[in-house]
């Protein structure tokens, strides 16, 4: 298969079956062989998917009657795509999209005639495009509605920020050396970075590279992890001695931050899936770390609590994710609207799980990676209303924004992935 039939295929798991595109990438991408073929069937994806609304408006206009194969209708929206948006001199454009239909002959005309209309009818197509909303804005009519009932001021630029390409942004370990230190090795491997604003310990590289390439990766000098993400640890003030429980803690990214900031803390990570707590497993190793691990359903604590409280909990709920779709663009294809009270439920059933596991004084920190005020500080004030021993402290920080109850960043500020966070003290 050419890397635009494997993209097409790729896209039709994620558009067609609702499999996320990580997972679709991680069991296509290692079968192919070079890297720069993997980085251009990659490429294809992401931007296919981010801009997917404009694009399906395209096509929807070039198409008499709709695709009804959807590797076929993929192959489409990868030919507009790369007309539009790549270096992709055009007639290779057309041409190498018709190939990738391999075997659909009936498919052959179809691509050539919808890719070289497109190319005759462009500007009169974009602008219909433009005047379509859920096109102009590239977030589906319902998420454009509840992104402007929560953040009508800033909407037009949460959106926009969505639709962009995010920085590559990495974490130091502080225990292996600083950051200045890491960012003269940067520059001597021959990238450029810089420091990243609110976090200590963040580097911010001047254009993405495959983590092989990065200085001191496997042996735990580093980690990929957004900025925002990176102020977790600072607001649980970890102490050495102290019981710290990690909610929801796949990949471990902030496991790993934790015990970097205080090596003598005593964390465990806590995760449903077994195949995620072997990913934790697998960062902790590489970084040379230590931690307990448990493999449960936080919102059932009978079924793995030891009866011992912890001085300390992470909460990062699960969330529709509506802060990081710069990072996964699939998200607007896989969230529906329905799935919000769904996520709202389970990170309150969560949230009255685990408190009873904090010890009186105290602190729980409740993040996610969304910008939706329903699974946020919609969540938190009702929690605090309902029991007397919780007490919310206001995050006081130069980042983000208070909403009342925890404090918000939205896609894009300052470079940061969406957040929030809310501390809670028992």
């Amino acid at each position: 298969m050419n890397s635009r039939a494997l993209a097409a295929h790729i896209l039709a798991q994620v558009i067609g079956e609702g499999r996320s595109l990580t997972a679709a990438l991680e069991s296509t991408l290692p079968e192919i062989p070079a890297e720069q073929d993997r980085a251009f069937v990659q490429a294809l994806c992401f931007g296919v998917l981010r801009g997917y609304e404009r694009l399906d408006c395209v096509l929807r206009q070039l198409a008499t009657r709709p695709i009804k194969d959807f590797e076929i209708r993929m192959l489409a929206l990868l030919g507009l795509y790369q007309l539009e948006h790549t270096r992709v001199k055009p007639h290779a454009a057309v041409s190498e999209t018709v190939a990738a239909a391999g075997r659909r002959s009936w498919a052959k005309p179809l691509l050539n005639a919808v890719l070289r209309n497109y190319q005759r009818r462009r500007e009169e197509l974009l602008a219909a495009a433009g005047k379509n909303e859920s096109a102009a804005l590239g977030h589906p009519d319902w998420l454009i509605a509840r992104i402007r009932a929560d953040w009508p001021e800033q909407a037009a630029a949460i959106m926009a920020d969505a639709n962009q390409t995010p920085p590559m942004t990495l974490r130091v370990n502080r225990r292996q050396g600083t950051r200045e230190d890491y960012l003269e090795k940067l520059a001597r491997a021959g990238l450029n970075a810089r420091p990243g604003r609110h976090a200590s310990d963040a580097v911010i590289l001047e254009n993405p590279v495959a983590v092989e390439r990065l200085p001191g990766f496997e042996s735990g000098e580093v980690s990929v992890q957004d900025e925002a993400a990176q102020l977790a640890a600072g607001l649980l003030d970890l102490q050495s001695g102290q019981r710290v429980l990690d909610v929801c803690a796949a990949p471990g990214g902030k496991t790993l931050h934790m015990l970097e900031s205080c090596p003598d803390a005593d964390v465990t990570a806590l995760d449903i899936a077994p195949d995620r707590i072997a990913r934790i497993r697998q960062n902790l190793q590489r970084a040379g770390l230590r931690a307990g691990l448990l493999t449960g359903d936080a919102a059932t604590p009978g079924s793995w609590w030891d009866g011992r409280h912890y001085d300390r909990i992470l909460l990062d709920a699960p969330c529709s994710a509506t802060g990081v779709i710069r990072r996964h663009p699939d998200i607007k294809r896989l969230r529906k609207p329905e799935d919000i009270e769904s996520l709202q439920s389970t990170q309150r059933r969560i949230l009255e799980a685990v408190w009873p596991l904090l010890a009186p004084g105290g602190r729980l920190l409740y993040a996610t990676c969304s910008i939706l005020r329903a699974e946020n500080e919609d969540n938190v004030a009702d929690f605090v209303r309902r029991h007397p021993d919780a007490r919310h402290e206001p995050v006081e920080a130069d980042w983000g924004r208070s909403t009342g109850c925890g404090r918000q960043i939205l896609t894009g500020e300052d470079g940061m992935d969406g957040f929030y966070y809310a501390l809670l003290e028992k």
